[in-house]
C-alpha cells in the first residue's frame, strides 16, 4: 500500500507546507508516501492510479470523525490498495473528477485556504498511522 497526497495549485504558505511536509515525513514510518502539486490539465490522475481508493477533499463532501477515518486506512492497509488524496485549488476541484472519486471528503463545513487544508489531512493520516499501531500520539 502507497499513499498519495496530491493538490492543485502553488503551495505558498511556508508555514503551512512545512506542517504538512511534517506529518508526511512522520507518516513514511507506516507507508511509502508521496506528496505533490499537480496540474490537472497535464496529470491524468485515473490513469497512473486505476486501483487506488481516490479520496478528494470537499466541502459538500461526506464528514468524517477520526476513528471512521482510521478505518479508511485501516481497510486500504488490509487490502493492499492505495489511497490517492486530492485538495482542489482555490477553484475547488476539477468538475470531472469529483463524480470519479470514490469518496468526497470534508473536513469541516467551515471554509480552510487549501494549503491548511492539506496541512490538515495530512495530520489524519498520520494519526490514522499512529492510532493502528497502538502510537500514543492520538491520545
Amino acid at each position: 500500500m502507497k499513499t498519495y497526497l496530491y493538490f492543485i495549485g502553488k503551495p505558498r504558505d511556508p508555514h503551512a507546507n512545512a506542517l504538512a511536509a511534517e506529518f508526511v515525513k512522520r507518516s513514511t514510518r507506516y507507508t511509502q508516501y508521496e506528496m505533490r502539486e499537480i496540474d490537472p490539465r497535464r496529470f491524468d490522475l485515473f490513469a497512473r492510479h486505476p486501483a487506488g481508493r481516490k479520496i478528494f477533499l470537499d466541502p459538500a463532501g461526506r464528514r468524517l470523525d477520526s476513528a471512521e477515518f482510521v478505518r479508511i486506512v485501516e481497510q486500504a492497509e488490509t487490502t493492499g490498495q492505495d489511497l490517492v488524496f486530492l485538495v482542489g485549488g482555490h477553484d475547488g476541484l476539477p468538475p470531472e473528477w469529483k463524480p470519479r472519486a470514490d469518496l468526497l471528503l470534508s473536513l469541516s463545513p467551515m471554509t480552510f485556504p487549501h494549503e491548511l487544508a492539506r496541512a490538515m489531512l495530512a495530520e489524519q493520516i498520520y494519526r490514522a498511522f499512529t492510532t493502528l499501531r497502538g502510537h500514543p500520539y492520538p491520545r
